[in-house]
């Protein structure tokens, strides 16, 4: 890894600030010292490896959403790894069994298939419910409760499947999305009065991620409350997986203008994609915060902003600046730590942002460089 100064890194890179990461991190590791619990890095928002000897001083262990996320978890992060898949493959399930201690299923039939084989390699065994309970607003796309959700067992339909429940070490549940403690009291109320039965039985209560916790706001005591409330009235261990308040607000991405053009207003062509570099921006969809920039029409001149790709929806923004854009200008977009890395593409051959760590003394480090190889290797 080189180390040089900020200006010298080709455009477009992503940044990650390790003292960013470190101010989330206490907070984190305040909750599990007073709420007694297990925090998990949720690795589908952030897979940054290179950082996990620095994360792993604070948390319990990674969760993983299938066989390459356990196996990176198990390699890179250690303590504890937990899974979890809507379903598992076959051809699969055995290499899981060597890099998770948790595993969780998705349905009864899930449990039945491989609960055994998973109990006899000495695994703890969960099963996801559904407490039908949403607390989210706007599109069901991140809403594991919407009518006709595919992700976790509901009541009724762990009731018809009883005999699963000697094989269950914990419940799992995972409702929210960038939301509040306020959002998981609502959900914790509806799983007592669903589940609450079946959880004096369990070992553990995995409460998912979604908690925002490091937001400036959040309700840390709230939910320190809630933790402990569980555990004093189950008896249980409880774990929380948050991905996006790990690295909330420690990650950037810096690109720079290609070149300017009109069409009923300034268009502003950079070297970063929306489609390929930050596609939660299509799809949740959001306007990433811009770093000196204001809303449209907020500062003197405003600029609509899109990606160099030929796909014509390739646009991240409207934003405002003080002076006139120019290519060659450097701009930075914020937050660009979580749901960004884990899900660029190649679309159009676009090459993938460098990746650049940000050490705690401010010196800068090449991390990763991709190239042609890295798109012409996942095509033939």
């Amino acid at each position: 890894m080189s180390r040089r100064k900020e200006a010298s890194f080709s455009t477009p890179y992503f940044l990650v600030d390790e003292e960013r990461l470190i101010g989330n991190l206490n907070i984190l590791k305040k909750v599990q010292e007073q709420a007694d619990c297990k925090i998990l890095l949720a690795q589908k928002a952030f897979s940054m490896f290179s950082v996990y000897p620095l994360l792993r001083q604070y948390l319990a262990g990674s969760a993983a959403s299938g066989l390459y996320e356990a196996r990176l978890g198990k390699e890179e992060f250690g303590g504890e790894t937990h899974v979890f898949s809507p379903a598992y493959k076959e051809t699969e399930f055995d290499e899981i069994l060597c890099y998770a201690d948790h595993i969780v299923f998705n349905s009864p039939a899930q449990v039945k298939k491989y609960g055994k084989k998973a109990k006899e390699a000495g695994k703890s065994v969960g099963l996801r419910i559904n407490p039908q309970c949403s607390t989210q607003e706007g599109s069901g796309i991140y809403d594991p409760c919407a009518p006709g959700s595919r992700l976790g067992t509901t009541l009724e339909n762990l009731e018809k499947e009883k005999e699963i429940l000697l094989l269950l070490d914990g419940l799992h549940f995972h409702t929210l999305c960038e939301q509040g403690a306020d959002a998981l009291e609502t959900t914790l109320a509806a799983v007592e009065e669903k589940f609450g039965k079946y959880l004096h039985q369990m070992k553990w209560l995995n409460m998912g991620g979604g908690h925002h916790i490091t937001r400036e706001g959040y309700d840390v005591e709230l939910l320190i409350r809630l933790v402990r409330h569980i555990k004093e009235t189950y008896q249980t261990e409880v774990y929380l997986e948050p991905g996006e308040a790990v690295v909330l607000n420690a990650g950037f991405l810096v690109c720079e203008v290609l070149e300017l053009v009109e069409n009923g207003m300034k268009i502003a062509i950079l070297d970063t994609s929306a489609a390929c570099h930050m596609p939660d921006v299509l799809e949740m969809p959001y306007t990433p915060p811009l770093r000196g920039a204001g809303k449209p029409g907020e500062k003197a001149y405003t600029y609509r902003l899109g990606g160099p790709t030929c796909l014509a929806g390739d646009v991240i923004g409207d934003y405002s600046f003080d002076h006139e854009l120019k290519p060659g200008d450097q701009l930075m977009f914020e937050d660009m730590a979580l749901y960004t890395m884990v899900k660029t593409n190649t679309f159009n051959g676009m090459p993938l942002p460098d990746i650049v760590c940000k050490d705690r003394t401010g010196e800068m480090r090449l991390v990763k460089k991709f190239g042609y190889e890295d798109f012409k290797g996942r095509l033939s």
